[in-house]
Order: C-alpha cells, then structure tokens, then sequence
C-alpha cells in the first residue's frame, strides 16, 4: 500500500485506531464473554461509523444491586357493618266475637221476673219477647200518668225510669197512644192521648168523649185483672187500682182475635208491647219486630189467656231494674209494678 504524506492527515486514523485497539482490550476483560462476544460482534460496525472521532469514551459496568420490592401488604377492608335487621311485627290476630247464643224455641208460659223468649207460631214464625212477669198476690199494678187531669195540647211527659223512680216501682212498661210532638198531624194536640184511663190517684181521663168507646180496656183491682172487649163496659168505679184503655185486643179468653187492620202502623213489623194476663199473673213486655197479627200470635204461643196491645215504635220502653229496651220517647202514662 502506498501512503502520501498530506500533512500528517493519515497520521490521525492510524493513532485513533491503536488507541480504540487498547481501550477495547481494557474494557474485555472486565466483561463477561456473553458480554464480549456481543461486543466484537459490534465492534467494527462501530468502528466504521466513527472514524472522525477524536476520542472514545471510556465504558464502565456497574453490577446493579437487585433491591428487593418489599411485599406490598393488602390494605384492610372495612367489614361492612350488618345492617339491623327489622324486627318482625307480630300479625294481629283478629279478634274473634263470639256468636250470640240463640234463643231456644218455646211454647209454654213465661214465668216470674224478666225473660227473653223465642217463640214459634204455627203461621206467622218465630219471634223474640221481652217479657216481665209478677203474681198479683205480691204485687201491685199502677196506672200513672204525668198529668193531673185531662189534658188537651201540650201535656206533660216523662221518662219511664222517672215514673218508675218516683213510685218506688221495679217494672215498667209504656203506656196506650198519644200524640208525639214529632208528628206534624200532632200540632194543637201534642203529647195528649184521647182514651179512657184512670190513674193511681182515682183519677178519670177522658171520661166524657168514651161514654160509648168500643175500644177494649183492662181493669186492675187488688189480686185480679179483668179485660173487657169495649170501654164502654165499663162504668166510673174508683174502687178499683186502675183503668187503661187502647187497641186492639190482641187474644181473648185465650183466642187469638187476628187483629188484622189496613192501617200501616198496625200492619207493619215494629216492637209492639202489650199488657197480658195468665191466670193470676199478669205480663207486661214487647214482642220484637212484630205486625198487630204477629203479636197476637206469639202472645197466643205463650199461652196468654188476655192481651191488649199498648203503643209501639218510638214509644217503645220497658224497665226491670234498668232499661230492657227504650228509653224511647217521653211518655204521658204508664203500667208499673210495685211490690206490696
């Protein structure tokens, strides 16, 4: 090969080549041979890239210190509260009512004192009544009135309970018709009664206009009671306890007398109370929800030898040691048992 000298340009290859050469064989031996056999592989290519180069880096290794990650720790996890659960709520029980027990049916006599009674009747059914009966040998039948004398418009009434009190009396039943001021065909003549009655003070009411009266009556003297078709059988006599008129007669000497009429109030089912006799007791009471032919029916079944009906509706009120039914409306005149 031929060289010319050019001012020392060839020079500097040659010089940067031994150099290169040198610092190469430093740098092998401190490698590994993987390390160098990569390295020579490179090492031309490197060296035919940089031939301008003036100087070359010196290359250091480092064995790098593998530093160990510490165990990441999980972080904790809140256990979730439970949530409370709902106390349960009892499921009512329905209150179970308990049933009335029935009225058993029955065909004979009521007996003393205060009953209930079902009876049965061949044609007309079944039917309840609030009976009370007394002997008269121990008790006494009183006809009161809260008037003094005849009366012909705005009368005075009172509560069967205060009739019943201010006669030291232990039963009670209202009285015959009358005129109650809720009725407008009652206007100029309220709670007046036009009947014949004579009250426990041998008072006569009405007297004069049921000279001829047909309708019936009974008639209360000491330990009898007697019950005639029409008033007008009957004289004035003070003789006896009491008088009490009204209509109709429901039973007589033990017949059933039908009492059928076209009048609406007496064919209609309501409470109808009567006054009635057995022998030598006597009964007052109401049959319930009852037509006049009901009543006379039932009171039939009972064995009633007598019965008068006495008014109904909102009239209605029967005492034995308390109210039995009513109190309804205030009343002009009454029947009451008082012991002797």
């Amino acid at each position: 090969m031929k060289y010319t000298r050019n001012n020392g340009s060839a020079v500097i290859p040659i010089i940067m080549l031994v150099v290169y050469i040198a610092a190469t064989a430093v740098v092998v031996s401190n490698l590994s041979k993987p390390t160098f056999e990569v390295f020579q592989a490179k090492g031309l290519s490197m060296f035919s890239q940089q031939a301008s180069l003036t100087s070359s880096p010196q290359l250091t290794t480092t064995t790098p210190t593998i530093t160990e990650s510490p165990t990441e720790m999980p972080t904790p996890t809140a256990s979730p509260s439970p949530s409370p659960s709902p106390t349960p709520k009892p499921t009512p029980v329905p209150t179970v009512k308990p049933t009335a027990t029935p009225i058993p049916v029955t065909s004979g006599p009521a007996g003393s004192g205060f009953s209930v009674k079902r009876v049965h009747t061949p044609s007309n059914g079944d039917f309840t009544v609030y009976v009370i009966g007394a002997d008269l040998g121990s008790t006494k039948v009183i006809v009161d009135t809260a008037s003094g004398g005849d009366c012909a418009d705005n009368c005075p009434v009172l509560s069967l309970s205060d009739y019943v009190s201010r006669n030291s009396a232990y039963a009670g039943v209202n009285g015959g018709y009358f005129c109650p001021t809720s009725y407008p065909s009652c206007a100029g003549k309220t709670n007046s009664f036009d009947t014949l009655l004579m009250n426990k003070d041998k008072v006569y009411f009405n007297s004069s206009n049921n000279v001829y009266s047909t309708n019936p009556a009974v008639i209360f003297q000491g330990g009898s009671i007697r019950f005639v078709r029409q008033a007008l059988e009957w004289g004035r006599d003070t003789g006896v306890d009491g008088v009490i008129s009204n209509y109709p007669m429901l039973v007589f000497n033990a017949q059933n007398l039908n009492p059928g009429s076209s009048d609406p109030k007496l064919s209609s089912k309501g409470n109808r109370s009567f006054v009635a006799n057995r022998g030598n007791t006597v009964y007052i009471g109401t049959v319930l929800s009852a037509s006049i032919n009901d009543s006379a029916a039932a009171l039939t079944a009972l064995q009633m030898d007598n019965a008068l009906n006495l008014d109904s509706g909102g009239s209605t009120a029967l005492w034995s040691g308390g109210y039995k039914l009513g109190p309804g409306r205030n009343l002009p005149n009454v029947i009451l048992f008082k012991t002797k």
